[in-house]
């Protein structure tokens, strides 16, 4: 089992910044492809980010503006949010599957945390 605890989110203007952190729980972080979701009200859940041991993907909408990291040493995958636009606004969610495919679909994750709301304001 491995358990997921987001922080970070917050209230924010456009073009400002957030960064989003994911704790994990277990002994094999590092074994995990970790991915952000987000959910904004009457859209479906979407990956904008996701990462492994070999590579990472964004989305489309936030390539060049957000950026997905992780310490293995902390078991803790963080989200740099940088020109934030109201369109960002959503519920951000941290998700964990083992192996090293960088997943994008939400149904390839196993793991999911309670997500952290991110509201940016024109």
């Amino acid at each position: 089992q491995v358990q997921l605890v987001e922080s970070g989110g917050g209230l924010v203007q456009a073009g400002g910044s957030l960064r989003l952190s994911c704790a994990a729980s277990g002994r094999t972080f590092s074994s995990y492809a970790m991915g952000w979701f987000r959910q904004a009200p009457g859209k479906e859940r979407e990956c904008v980010a996701a990462i492994s041991w070999s590579g990472h993907n964004y989305a489309d909408s936030v390539k060049g503006r957000f950026t997905i990291s992780r310490d293995n040493a902390k078991n803790t995958v963080y989200l740099q949010m940088n020109s934030l636009k109201p369109e960002d606004t959503a519920g951000y969610y941290c998700a964990a599957t083992p192996g090293g495919y960088v997943a994008t679909a939400t149904g390839a994750y196993d793991y999911w945390g309670q997500g952290t709301q991110v509201a940016v304001s024109s």
